[in-house]
């Protein structure tokens, strides 16, 4: 029988361990209680920490405890890594409605019935810490010149590195301490931008506790030319259904590069192996078949069964299937825009977010209306294209929208 860890492997999540071989050794022998942080910059994590929360799943899965964290606290100093610049500074109301927003996202994922996983805020501990204390007793533990040597700090370093960021990697460190005291925690996990991070706080405890403490980082999410995935032209692609609509992101998964198929099947599903294989290795055409499952796959995760059916169902009926046209994102025109300009009218729906944007797409060919493409910028919008009660705007290959008339 293999263990969480070769599962984790084979899918695709693993990129580095801190001790390869206890790992192993642990995870096939006890349960353990194990620890993933999230920042609450944002009222809604978005598909880059899928990633975490998958592998975060399969671990549960596998009977493993784990302790989902999110960094009130933390938030307030801001993570260099990966930043050119300084962060802009939340409030404290700010970080605490991200935080309910993020614990209520997590639930979908983590069973937190029964002790079988763990909600925790780090502001509980760091907010009212003694700053003497703590530098005397986490501070002595890390070394300034080790601490430049890493590339979170080295890559801010030439356009300025505040004091305020530099503390971010003590704050993380005694984080995993903090948890392994009250939790007995004793693993983290967590992508692999966060490797120096998780090194403190893997060192801290052996240092403070004289303990065992380990760390496992997945891979980032990118797609086969290194890319991070998850970017789409209204930014991040979030869980959130107000933020990134059901829709949109069942779409997004439907449209990504045949070589990219297999590994999100891999990481972002629970489909066995076999089949991700399976699915993976069709070719021409017939990939396609495998973005659709990958996409229901997917959205039925973050959204549940009902808008990932919807979803489909409206990706079909454009594209062929013609099934029913309701799940197709609807915009409102009014009736006095019949006659007049066609730019006005999808700048008014937010189509576009501007005449000027639409302009450029008219120039490149990439606006149509029912059957029409629309080659003048002076095209006014016609009452035939509603002979169906709505009429359907195609914005580039593959964004649709169907307009009615109020």
């Amino acid at each position: 029988m293999s263990s969480v860890v070769d599962t984790l492997i084979e899918r695709g999540y693993i990129k580095q361990f801190t001790h390869e071989q206890e790992t192993r050794e642990l995870l096939e022998k006890e349960k353990i209680t194990f620890y993933i942080g999230f920042d609450p910059t944002a009222d809604s994590l978005h598909v880059g920490h899928f990633l975490a929360i998958m592998m975060m799943a399969h671990m549960q899965r596998a009977g493993h405890r784990p302790i989902a964290l999110v960094g009130g606290g933390t938030a307030m100093v801001g993570d260099p890594t990966g930043k050119t610049d300084m962060r802009k500074m939340l409030t404290k109301e700010d970080i605490q409605g991200n935080v309910e927003c993020i614990k209520k996202q997590l639930s979908r994922f983590i069973d937190f019935g029964d002790d079988k996983a763990i909600l925790a805020n780090n502001a509980d501990w760091l907010m009212n810490l003694n700053y003497v204390d703590f530098l005397r007793e986490i501070g002595v533990h890390f070394s300034v010149n080790k601490m430049l040597t890493f590339e979170c700090f080295k890559q801010r370093l030439e356009k300025g590195l505040s004091f305020l960021e530099f503390n971010y990697m003590l704050m993380q460190g005694y984080d995993f301490l903090e948890l392994n005291r009250r939790y007995g925690c004793v693993m983290q996990l967590g992508g692999d931008d966060q490797w120096s991070n998780m090194l403190a706080g893997v060192d801290l405890i052996r240092r403070k506790e004289s303990k065992p403490a380990f760390a496992m980082t997945c891979q980032l999410l990118t797609n086969s030319e290194g890319k991070k995935m998850g970017k789409t032209e209204n930014g991040a692609l979030w869980l959130d259904a107000n933020k990134t609509s059901p829709y949109d992101f069942y779409q997004y998964w439907r449209n990504i590069g045949d070589a990219d198929v297999e590994k999100c099947l891999a990481l972002l599903t629970f489909l066995p192996m076999d089949e991700v294989r399976r699915l993976g290795s069709l070719e021409g055409q017939e990939i396609n078949q495998a973005k659709k499952v990958l996409a229901y796959e997917v959205t039925k995760l973050v959204h549940g069964e009902e808008e990932a059916e919807k979803a489909q169902s409206g990706a079909e009926a454009l594209f062929g299937a013609g099934r029913d046209m309701s799940n197709v994102p609807t915009v409102t025109i009014t009736s006095d825009m019949i006659g007049k300009s066609l730019l006005d009218a999808i700048v008014f729906t937010k189509i576009v977010p501007s005449k000027g944007e639409g302009r450029r797409l008219v120039e490149q060919g990439g606006l149509t209306v029912g059957e029409e493409k629309i080659t003048d910028f002076n095209a006014v919008m016609k009452a035939e294209y509603f002979s169906d009660g709505y009429a359907v705007v195609k914005r580039g290959k593959k964004k649709f929208y169907k307009v009615v008339i109020e």
